[in-house]
């Protein structure tokens, strides 16, 4: 078990070495991305029915329902269901659009690497350069695979809440 870990924990520590400084912010990121989703998936499973069913009960709690008031008073209900089920989604959406650029960054960082060895030790040693062109390209594989791995759930959590709403704006009705 001890061996697994320590060799899970070599393998990482070699590929933040590989990528570079941008890598680190890059798994920050992911890491403060993930959190995020996590807390909102747990939200949809655990919390927000509760949240709705206390509205619709507040909603079907009032003795009128078709003034001007009693509109406004819907309005601003279902204004709350979707801040509450909107919650931090547009934090998650920046930051898998930041995961992309924090890769572009490694690679402008890879490359000026590169060109630094370029300027002190000519172009005939590939093996010093090679070194630059890794730090180039993998902070751009992960910015990427972060990415995607960000849009994926961030869209699933933007479907969850639009229909949540859109079924607490339907069941808000005025028949009585």
């Amino acid at each position: 078990m001890n061996d697994a870990l320590f060799h899970a924990y070599e393998a990482i520590r070699n590929f933040l070495e590989l990528g570079g400084n941008v890598l680190v912010i890059i798994a920050f990121t992911l890491f403060v991305m993930w959190v995020l989703i996590f807390e909102r998936f747990l939200y949809f499973s655990f919390n927000h029915s509760g949240y709705v069913k206390s509205v619709l009960d507040q909603w079907e709690a009032r003795e009128e329902r078709k003034s001007w008031n009693a509109h406004q008073i819907r309005d601003a209900m279902v204004s709350r269901v979707y801040l509450q089920a909107n919650a931090w989604l547009p934090i998650i959406k920046s930051l898998v659009a930041l995961c992309p650029l924090l890769g572009l960054l490694g690679t402008v960082t890879g490359m000026i690497s590169v060109f630094d060895v370029m300027a002190v030790s000519g172009t005939g040693n590939a093996r010093s350069m090679a070194a630059g062109v890794a730090q180039a390209t993998v902070p751009t594989m992960a910015g990427m695979v972060a990415a995607l791995s960000g849009v994926f759930a961030s869209t699933v959590l933007d479907g969850l809440a639009d229909s949540s709403v859109e079924r607490v704006r339907e069941s808000l009705t005025f028949d009585h």
